[in-house]
């Protein structure tokens, strides 16, 4: 399968607001976030579509004012089946996006890891009977056509609770006959290539904004660059990828340039810059 880059061809609340088609295919929403069509279903990744943030860390160092509106309102976002969350940091479950996204979509599963499973529950304000917990190393068959599958995940560190549940995960998401892989926050770790290739992934979704000391001393942890992500995508035979997690805080981010030239530059894997007002498809590769 290849990736194919497309203009929306409306207003994204217009094309959330259709059900899901059987291909594949995908928008960000700013951040890690993104919706997954394919199979007649729609899968919803990491969204924080709310100001969270920047009402928690307001008047401090780093307000987290957000550089980008949010795409779409979380109501907005209809026909779901599942929404995932890969941690329990606030982008990525945001209290502020959960409960309004999964109120508009009475049937859809939240997946969470189950190290997060009190957190996750009461920012999304759902019952037990919603929640799909899951672990590194799991499959869950969330319905007939979609399963997702769990890898660990270093913020930095690989870090367990007290049960050894792993607190960051990846999560790869088959449906439609595709395997397409959100790796959640992470830098380079001991075993990820191998954990990536086993997946077998036609797609992943990679953080790219990088780490530094400034961030580190202050309590913000990191993720891949740009090179990173190409490695581990070339490394684990992944053909394509999507590079995220940019261009909405001003104090954790990388130029949209440096992405969009190393896009450019590097063939093998391809690789896009995740952007609002486009549709990523995955096509087959012509014969």
């Amino acid at each position: 399968m290849r990736l194919v880059e497309h203009p929306l061809p409306g207003p994204l609340s217009a094309h959330l607001a259709q059900p899901p088609a059987e291909a594949i295919s995908l928008v960000w929403l700013g951040q890690a976030g993104f919706v997954v069509d394919g199979g007649g279903h729609r899968v919803v990744i990491d969204p924080y579509l709310s100001d969270s943030l920047s009402k928690k860390y307001q008047g401090t160092r780093f307000p987290h004012a957000r550089l980008m509106p949010a795409p779409v309102a979380p109501e907005g976002i209809t026909h779901v089946t599942a929404v995932l969350a890969t941690h329990a940091h606030t982008d990525h479950l945001d209290p502020g996006t959960l409960p309004a996204l999964l109120g508009a979509n009475p049937g859809a599963l939240l997946v969470a890891p189950a190290s997060a499973t009190d957190v996750a529950r009461a920012r999304a304000g759902i019952s037990q009977d919603r929640l799909r917990p899951i672990e590194a190393g799991e499959r869950l068959a969330i319905c007939p056509g979609l399963e997702v599958v769990a890898t660990r995940a270093a913020h930095e560190l690989l870090e367990q609770d007290a049960q050894g549940r792993h607190r960051f995960l990846g999560l790869a998401i088959r449906v439609a006959r595709a395997t397409i892989f959100h790796s959640g926050d992470t830098i380079p770790f001991e075993g990820q290539v191998e954990e990536v290739r086993a997946l077998g992934a036609d797609l992943a979704l990679l953080p790219v904004n990088g780490r530094d000391e400034m961030r580190r001393a202050n309590g913000i942890p990191g993720n891949l660059t740009v090179e990173e992500a190409v490695t581990l995508a070339r490394a684990a035979g992944v053909p394509s990828v999507i590079a995220h997690h940019f261009g909405l805080f001003d104090f954790n981010t990388v130029p949209r340039a440096t992405v969009e030239a190393a896009g450019s530059a590097v063939t093998d894997p391809h690789l896009a810059a995740a952007r609002t007002g486009a549709i990523y498809r995955l096509e087959q590769e012509a014969t």
